[in-house]
């Protein structure tokens, strides 16, 4: 039979419509407060992100995304890859809901080993475990809507078959929260273990082959912060640094419960034997009594998770979160589409005098977006003192590294202020004798949306005593991400200015700074 091109593109055509989607969403770059060098979906909601896996050169990352509307609504996976973290290639869309509920978070392995049956040709399978949510039996008010479920790919993930006989574990029946399982293969015990949150609580599954689970331990009931529900945990080995010491990282996300408001991103430290979770005796006194020790003390980082099955001989433990808060996410005034990515984050596991704490820092792969440079000389910096500028209606795009010493530094407070003409400003700096970071969006430009959007200044503990404080800034039109100390205290936020931002500027009270070094970068888009 001949096909011609009308042929063609009919069939064309009707995959689109059956399906919904574009067989290759694009980002339009130039819309208001669109990001210029994070990950955002083409358009419509997004929220966490699941799934990520190294494969074959390419890192995948899946979220949690509903294609219909920029609210949130039944849950697909979304999909992209990168071979670099920075620049994403948008795929069309891995898992779609279907009779047992919609497709809540999870995380994704490679199965290098086929323990599951499902590879081909000697290839090992991607296999994705999520969460079934039910909405009839929520409707229904019975407590058991929340499974877990299984999917695999035997074509670098571009399609995914789902399991026959999910769900692979069932819910209790006597719990609504049951969801979000992180998967490791744990080789000393050759078993994958899966986190799983529960409510209050996270529980550790293990099974041979990702279809026969069995119930191992429970955790976390005790400790840290209890302000709302625990959702998408994840489980990791890392050697402390400078040593030859490992402990095992268990990330905990919470909604509510964050000590700046809202959703956030908590973690504890210790040991896993293959069956439990054990706090390390230093770590226990961190998070006892209601305490909590938090990955970044911003409103805009939760969900955080990280890679698995990057090559051993990288090394790196990578996460990345959801810039947006629970509390006012679905309320944002952005237009064709809701929330976005944090930068790809190195996490790195450091001992203290007292106990252990763990940095995130940028990766190394974003320094490929560096363009114009700017260099400042060492000395004393007036407030008012300029370092950036764009023409109105040009996206403001920077990468600021600063090195202040304290010690010559007569201000009694710092910042980093970006301002328009419209007299709109955003803070971010440090409070020297309260000792603590901060982040005011107060006079940021729309608040009007959320009540709780910008209700408070934002504040961080400094870890370190000495005199050198260093900072490094991203700026990327409509948020700011802050790892300072070399990622010991992070904060990430977003502002809403009414019209974009065009200055970067110091203010310092009552003094001025004194910057031992200083490098301003422009930053290249990924659009």
């Amino acid at each position: 039979m001949q096909i011609n091109r009308l042929s063609i593109f009919l069939m064309l055509m009707w995959l689109g419509v059956f399906s919904c989607r574009p067989l290759r969403p694009s980002v339009s770059s130039n819309e208001q407060y669109r990001p210029q060098f994070h990950f955002t979906p083409p358009s419509k909601w997004m929220n966490d992100p699941n799934g990520m896996v190294f494969f074959e050169g390419e890192y995948h990352l899946f979220y949690q995304y509903y294609p219909d509307a920029t609210v949130w609504g039944p849950m697909h996976w979304g999909h992209a890859v990168s071979k670099d973290l920075v620049e994403w290639e948008h795929l069309p869309i891995a898992l779609f809901p279907d009779s047992l509920g919609y497709i809540f978070s999870g995380s994704a392995v490679v199965d290098w080993k086929n323990t599951s049956g499902f590879g081909k040709n000697g290839k090992p399978p991607l296999v994705a475990i999520y969460t079934y949510h039910d909405m009839e039996i929520e409707k229904a008010q019975r407590p058991n809507t929340q499974s877990q479920a299984i999917a695999y790919s035997t074509d670098n993930g571009r399609t995914w078959t789902k399991y026959a006989k999910n769900p692979v574990i069932p819910n209790p029946g006597t719990v609504k929260d049951f969801r979000d399982p992180k998967v490791i293969w744990h080789e000393p015990t050759q078993q994958w273990i899966m986190v799983l949150a529960v409510a209050d609580h996270v529980e550790f599954w293990g099974a041979p082959d990702l279809k026969r689970w069995t119930y191992l331990s429970s955790f976390g009931k005790e400790y840290g912060s209890h302000g709302g529900v625990w959702e998408c945990p994840d489980l990791f080995p890392m050697v402390v640094s400078g040593s030859k010491e490992e402990k095992w990282v268990l990330i905990l996300n919470i909604i509510p419960g964050h000590p700046n408001g809202g959703s956030g991103t908590q973690y504890f430290v210790g040991t896993f034997n293959g069956t439990s979770f054990t706090l390390d005796p230093a770590f226990k006194s961190d998070v006892e009594s209601g305490r909590a020790v938090w990955l970044d003390w911003g409103r805009d980082h939760y969900a955080a998770v990280t890679w698995s099955d990057i090559p051993k001989m990288d090394g790196r433990r990578i996460a990345i979160g959801w810039m947006s808060n629970w509390d006012y996410a679905t309320k944002v005034p952005t237009k064709s589409w809701r929330s976005g990515a944090t930068l790809p984050r190195l996490l790195e596991l450091k001992k203290t005098k007292k106990s252990y704490h763990m940095t995130a820092f940028p990766v190394k792969e974003l320094e490929k977006l560096r363009g114009q440079k700017s260099v400042m000389e060492p000395g004393s910096v007036p407030s008012g003192t300029l370092f950036a500028e764009v023409k109105p209606g040009q996206p403001l795009c920077y990468e600021l590294e600063l090195e202040v010493d304290l010690s010559k530094t007569t201000a009694n407070q710092f910042s980093i202020r970006l301002s328009n003409p419209k007299g709109e400003q955003y803070d971010i700096g440090y409070d020297i004798p309260l000792k603590r970071f901060f982040s005011d969006r107060r006079h940021s430009g729309d608040l009007s949306f959320s009540e709780a959007f910008a209700k408070d200044v934002h504040i961080a503990p400094r870890h370190q005593s000495n005199n050198l404080l260093t900072i490094r800034l991203y700026l990327d039109v409509a948020s700011a991400e802050l790892f300072a100390d070399h990622g010991e205290t992070c904060i990430t936020d977003l502002f809403f200015p009414s019209e974009g931002f065009t200055q970067i500027r110091l203010n310092a009270v009552d003094g001025t700074v004194w910057i031992k070094s200083g490098v301003v970068n422009q930053l290249k888009r990924i659009y």
